[in-house]
């Protein structure tokens, strides 16, 4: 069985789910890696196709599934305060700026 790690999310406060490790930490690393540390951020479609590039293909075969994951990431990195939802719309999104 695969390794799992627990999510949260940002509209379901007090609410974990397990999903597989490795695509997690693949799309968190990704999203990290192309995700502005300002605002105006990227749309959660601009994210997606920003992460795409940088994601393992074993893991993500043409880049099936990265939506998916991309906002599974999103929202636990919100929960988490390591990401911030702009109040715009479309929504946007930018990390919180590291001390």
């Amino acid at each position: 069985m695969a390794d799992k790690i627990e999510v949260e999310n940002i509209n379901t406060p007090g609410r974990v789910t397990r999903v597989d490790a490795a695509k997690y930490q693949a799309m968190k690393a990704a999203m990290l890696g192309t995700l502005p540390t300002s605002a105006p951020g990227m749309t959660a479609k601009e994210s997606k196709e920003a992460a795409k590039p940088h994601l393992p293909e074993d893991l993500f075969p043409g880049g099936a599934t990265s939506g998916w994951w991309q906002k599974c990431v999103q929202l636990d990195l919100e929960a988490k305060g390591l990401v911030v939802r702009e109040d715009t719309k479309p929504l946007r999104f930018h990390q919180v700026q590291q001390d």
